[in-house]
C-alpha cells in the first residue's frame, strides 16, 4: 500500500479527537470499522505502532509523536501548494488605489464608486485618505492611481479640477460673529487667525492673495496641516478660520460656519493622476469625470 495524504489526514483527526469513534463519526464522516483499517494500514506502511488504545481512548505512542508534526506539515504544505494552484488558474484582480485628502471622501467616494460601477467585479479598489502633498507623492510613486486632492504645483501630475469649493468662516458657536448672516473680511481684523500652512500650501496661498486683495493685513497667529486641526483650535483659541466648504459636514457643536460676504475665493478640488501611468482602469475613470461634476453642478444651480 502506498501511503496518501487521506492516511495523514485520518491519523491526525483520530490524534485530535482522541478517539477512533469520535473522529470517524464528527471528523471524517466514515464508519470506525474502516477508520480503523485505514490507520492499520498507515502503521504497516510506516513499519511502527503509531497509536495504542487505552481506557482513555488512543494515545500516541512515541513512533506516533514523532510521526504526527511531520504528518501535519505534510498536510499544510499540499493545502499551500492547492492553494497556490488555484491562485495561478484565477488570476488575482486587478487593483484601482484611490486617495483622497482627509474629508472629502465623505463627499466623493459616493461617487467614485458609482464611476467605476462596470469595472468593480473585475477589480479590487483601495482607499486612502492623507494630506494632499502626500497623495501627490503617493501618486509619483505609483502608490496611488487617483486622488481627489489639491493641485500641488511641486508635482508634475495631470489634474481634472471636478469643484470649485467657496472658503467659509469657521468660529465657535458662541462667537459674537455668530449673529451675521455673512462674514466681511475686515472681522479678521483683532481676531485670533487660524490659516493653512506647511502641508496645506495651496489654501494658505489662496487665503493670503484673498486678503492681500482685501487690502488687509492680518497676521497668521496658528498654521494648520488639515482641517481637523483647524477646527479643535477654533474651539480652543476662539479664533476665526478660513477653510473650504466641505469642513461644514465635519464640524462638532462648538464650531459653526459663516459665508464671506461679497466673492468668496474658491479653491479647486481635482482628481490629480500620474501622466505615465497606463492603467486601462484610471483611462475609464478620467473619461468618466463628468459624471463626477454633474451632480455638483446641478445642485449649485
Amino acid at each position: 500500500m502506498a501511503m496518501e495524504l487521506r492516511h495523514l489526514r485520518y491519523f491526525v483527526a483520530v490524534v485530535e479527537e482522541g478517539s477512533l469513534t469520535t473522529a470517524a463519526a464528527l471528523r471524517l464522516h466514515t464508519s470506525q470499522p474502516s477508520l480503523s483499517r485505514q490507520i492499520r494500514d498507515l502503521e504497516d506502511e510506516v513499519g511502527a505502532q503509531l497509536l495504542s488504545r487505552s481506557v482513555h481512548g488512543v494515545e500516541l505512542t512515541a513512533a506516533g509523536k514523532a510521526f504526527l508534526d511531520h504528518a501535519r506539515l505534510a498536510l499544510a504544505q499540499a493545502d499551500t501548494a492547492v492553494e497556490a494552484a488555484r491562485r495561478a488558474a484565477q488570476p488575482a484582480r486587478k487593483t484601482f488605489a484611490i486617495g483622497f485628502q482627509t474629508g472629502q471622501e465623505m463627499s466623493w467616494l459616493p461617487q467614485a464608486m458609482h464611476v467605476l460601477r462596470d469595472e468593480l467585479k473585475k477589480i479590487e479598489v483601495t482607499i486612502s485618505s492623507d494630506y494632499s502633498p502626500d497623495l501627490a507623492e503617493a501618486l509619483v510613486r505609483g502608490r496611488l492611481d487617483v486622488a481627489f486632492m489639491r493641485a500641488e504645483p511641486a508635482f508634475d501630475l495631470g489634474y481634472e479640477v471636478v469643484d470649485q469649493e467657496a472658503l467659509i468662516v469657521l468660529m465657535p458657536s458662541d462667537h459674537r460673529l455668530t449673529s451675521r448672516e455673512a462674514i466681511h473680511p475686515r472681522e479678521f481684523v483683532g481676531e485670533i487667525f487660524i490659516g493653512g500652512l506647511h502641508k496645506a500650501t495651496v489654501l494658505r496661498a489662496v487665503t493670503e492673495d484673498y486678503l492681500r486683495r482685501s487690502g488687509l493685513d492680518v497676521k497668521l497667529n496658528h498654521g494648520v496641516d488639515n482641517l481637523a486641526m483647524a477646527i479643535s483650535l477654533v474651539a480652543s483659541t476662539r479664533g476665526l478660520a478660513l477653510m473650504p466648504a466641505y469642513a461644514k459636514n465635519l464640524l462638532p457643536q462648538s464650531v459653526v460656519s459663516r459665508p464671506l460676504e461679497g466673492e468668496a475665493p474658491t479653491i479647486d478640488l481635482v482628481v490629480g493622476y500620474n501622466k505615465a501611468n497606463t492603467s486601462p482602469v484610471l483611462k475609464l475613470f478620467l473619461s468618466r469625470l463628468d459624471e463626477l461634476r454633474a451632480p455638483r453642478s446641478e445642485k449649485k444651480d
